[in-house]
């Protein structure tokens, strides 16, 4: 009997062991949702992340892929594991698209090395498939595709959420995006678990139609095309958290900017809500006292709003603070991350609905000319880097107690088999006597 005993402990023992081979060898998986949370492996998923739209438009150019290495590098070194990124540029220098239909490979194998280079480094993507604004092309870009072609019936930006032709050219971006095979990897974007989701839109808007059943309408045709080609990973619309008229009263100085962050984030194909948060561009003007209180009921109303009307995860998907802003200190911006990461912690350790954030915007070294005011350079020491380090550690921890008690909850069910079949092998043994 004790001998019996003692193999019994031992195959426990090796079967615990097994499922903590398998938890560190599985981290592959793609990222899901189970009511409120991000699900990883089975196991609830809280991340630290960064914003880098500039990963694809560096490593479009070999010889300054270095750029792209050296950012995953630090922040992995950090604990940061999510990034957000631009997967478009049209029309523009470097493009991905030069007209519609029309693809850069040279940018395409930019975009391959991004993906294979953050998976290596174990950092899941976000990416972003057009923008509302110029920059890279955008909404405006895609007007003027359809104006060149004759189609003059296309008054402003706006008319790109309701033209059927520029409706048509969107849709072709997005098919060519997650179907892209990775020349470095082999495999096609929509079978590739490092991306851990879409994003229609950065920062849609359409102020032409302010009720925001233009965008409403728009989100929903385009949710269920993107999730017709992709049934794997997670889909977000881009939005920056702005209310419609039930809650304006929210909104900075009453924005409205044609969207809404409830309607919006209960479209069905929209797996989780996200946010942006600028109080220092939102509220100009106002000291830097108010827009910490701002931020302070910006941040928390939109956790209760996610926890307890949307039942989805929200992702604080940008925020930051300046360095151009009048009488800015290093310490206003500390306490501007440390306002956004404690309501995440608070939420993330109650297993709530904030599942991360990712702060605008990582820089790597020597990317002086990038330098919007908000970029952080990880290898410089800094206070804001040791409050960034300090947030991913406090969540991979939340991550380890959900792994170690999910392994707990194995490691039972185990003993109660392995109990089980012993106890029945006994009975026959002793019916066999």
């Amino acid at each position: 009997m004790k001998s019996c005993g003692l193999l019994f402990f031992a195959l426990l023992l090796l079967q615990y062991h097994g499922v903590l081979v398998q938890q560190v060898e599985a981290e592959d998986g793609f990222v899901k949702t189970k009511g409120v949370q991000f699900m990883l492996n089975g196991t609830p998923y809280y991340a630290n992340g960064f914003n880098a739209y500039w990963l694809m438009y560096m490593a479009s150019d070999p010889s300054q892929r270095n750029l792209v290495s050296s950012a995953f590098q630090q922040a992995s070194k950090n604990g940061l594991t999510i990034a957000r990124t631009w997967a478009f540029n049209d029309g523009d220098y470097r493009a991905l698209q030069y007209s519609p239909g029309s693809y850069n490979e040279q940018s395409f194998q930019g975009l391959d090395f991004v993906v294979s280079e953050a998976r290596k480094y174990g950092i899941k993507l976000v990416l972003s498939l057009v923008n509302s604004y110029e920059n890279f092309g955008g909404r405006k870009q895609y007007v003027e595709w359809a104006r060149s072609q004759g189609h003059q019936s296309i008054n402003s930006e706006d008319d790109f959420f309701t033209n059927s032709v520029v409706k048509g050219y969107y849709k072709n971006h997005i098919k060519t995006v997650l179907t892209r095979r990775n020349s470095l990897t082999g495999v096609a974007y929509k079978d590739e678990p490092t991306i851990m989701a879409w994003e229609l839109m950065n920062e849609p808007r359409c102020t032409s139609d302010p009720s925001g059943r233009t965008i409403q309408a728009w989100i929903t045709e385009m949710a269920s095309y993107l999730k017709s080609i992709d049934g794997n990973h997670l889909l977000e619309a881009g939005l920056e958290g702005f209310y419609g008229e039930s809650k304006q009263q929210t909104n900075p100085k009453d924005f409205q900017v044609g969207t809404d962050f409830i309607a919006n984030n209960q479209i069905p194909g929209i797996d989780f809500a996200t946010v942006h948060s600028y109080p220092d561009q939102w509220l100009t003007g106002s000291n830097y006292e108010d827009q910490v209180s701002f931020l302070s009921s910006w941040v928390n109303d939109h956790i209760q709003d996610a926890q307890n009307i949307l039942h989805k995860p929200v992702l604080f998907a940008e925020f930051g603070r300046s360095l151009k802003e009048s009488g800015y200190t290093t310490s206003q911006r500390d306490q501007i991350f440390n306002t956004v990461y404690s309501a995440i912690y608070s939420s993330a350790r109650g297993g709530g609905a904030a599942v991360g954030g990712l702060f605008w915007q990582l820089l790597a070294e020597g990317m002086d000319s990038f330098q919007d005011g908000y970029g952080v350079v990880l290898s410089e020491s800094s206070s804001t880097v040791g409050i960034i380090a300090e947030e991913s550690q406090r969540l991979i921890k939340i991550r380890k107690m959900y792994a170690r008690l999910r392994n707990i909850e194995k490691w039972k069910r185990a003993r109660d088999i392995r109990r089980a079949q012993w106890w029945s092998g006994n009975k026959v043994n002793d019916t066999g006597n």
